[in-house]
């Protein structure tokens, strides 16, 4: 039997792993548990621990074959905003008793962090039970500023499925995005590694070849903007951290609008009146249903600023045509 990888949520920030094990799997005995890590088979990111390891949000657990139901995960009512709840809702895509789809917004976090306590998807996800036993989980990730496709598991099985299925090759993503300046090639290949660097500025990622790990992304420019900018279509066939923000600043020296992060001024049209808010938008995303195995495709319209500046350089959604249609590839590491 394969083994099943939960993405935790707040629930359990600063617990115990074999106490949050327990309370989240019953069937998991202390004995089960200890034999588990002993044996490499249950691990935290990949790596082997300990039961009293303190565990933080969004770290990824392995676990052995699940022997029952978990308990779903105690939230405090209090931390639920309700205008926050109303909002994903009127976000969802799709949903059945496995998945729920949403086209999140740009500026929402996924997990909390400084400054925004209850103010992030995680927070909100006892809202979006819908009759369910416990709550949504999440199995990846968008940046705050990132707009578009974000799929929940409904079960605890459908998580593990579709963990599964981001870390597999049946996966494709398609991202938008307008970038300041006109790559010199129309469509091609990126293959730059990265890795994360500590700064003044906090933590960044930068172009590493050495100890850097691989990170592919496909590229096409859908439409010249005066010059200027450009739209761009992008598939990424890795899932590093900031990967397609890093890759058109360093790679194709035209930053992603409004990422000042990674393109300084030079990410910015200045006079023009435009957002200056991140333009990248997670356009579609097609992976096999986690209970039928079924191929399925999402898309996600354009975020309001998206849409204004689409509209302000006479930009037409139909020219990009069908996801992934340009990009007939095979993956590739």
């Amino acid at each position: 039997m394969g083994q099943d990888s939960i993405i935790t949520g707040s629930d359990a920030e600063n617990v115990r792993l074999d106490r949050w094990l327990r309370r989240n799997f019953p069937g998991l005995t202390q004995g089960i548990i200890e034999k588990s890590l002993r044996t490499g088979v249950m691990k935290v990111d990949g790596c082997r621990v300990t039961s009293g390891l303190r565990l933080k949000a969004g770290q990824t657990v392995t676990l052995p074959p699940l022997p029952s139901e978990p308990a779903p995960p105690p939230t405090p009512a209090a931390a639920v905003d309700p205008a926050l709840v109303a909002r994903l809702h009127e976000a969802i895509l799709y949903q059945d008793d496995h998945i729920l789809v949403l086209n999140k917004p740009a500026g929402l976090a996924v997990q909390g962090g400084s400054g925004m306590r209850h103010h992030h998807l995680d927070a909100a996800l006892d809202g979006l039970k819908f009759g369910a036993d416990s709550r949504p989980r999440l199995v990846h990730r968008l940046d705050k500023d990132t707009s578009g496709v974000l799929v929940l598991g409904r079960t605890p099985a459908a998580a593990a499925a579709l963990a599964a299925a981001f870390k597999g090759r049946d996966l494709r993503k398609c991202y938008w995005a307008l970038v300041v300046g006109i790559p010199d090639v129309a469509q091609g290949r990126i293959r730059l590694a990265l890795s994360k660097q500590e700064g003044r500025g906090g933590e960044k990622v930068v172009v590493d070849e050495k100890n850097g790990k691989s990170a592919v992304t496909w590229f096409r420019i859908v439409d010249r903007i005066h010059r200027k900018a450009a739209w761009l279509e992008m598939e990424p066939r890795t899932g590093r951290t900031h990967q397609l923000r890093v890759h058109c600043s360093e790679a194709l020296q035209t930053p992603i609008l409004g990422d000042g992060k990674y393109g300084g001024t030079a990410a910015f049209l200045e006079g023009s009146g435009l957002s200056r808010k991140l333009h990248l938008h997670a356009r579609a995303l097609s992976l096999p249903h986690p209970q039928t195995g079924r191929m399925m495709t999402f898309t996600a319209p354009l975020s309001p600023h998206m849409q204004a500046s689409f509209d302000f350089f006479g930009l037409n959604e139909r020219d990009a045509g069908t996801p992934f249609a340009a990009f007939e590839l095979p993956h590739e590491e």
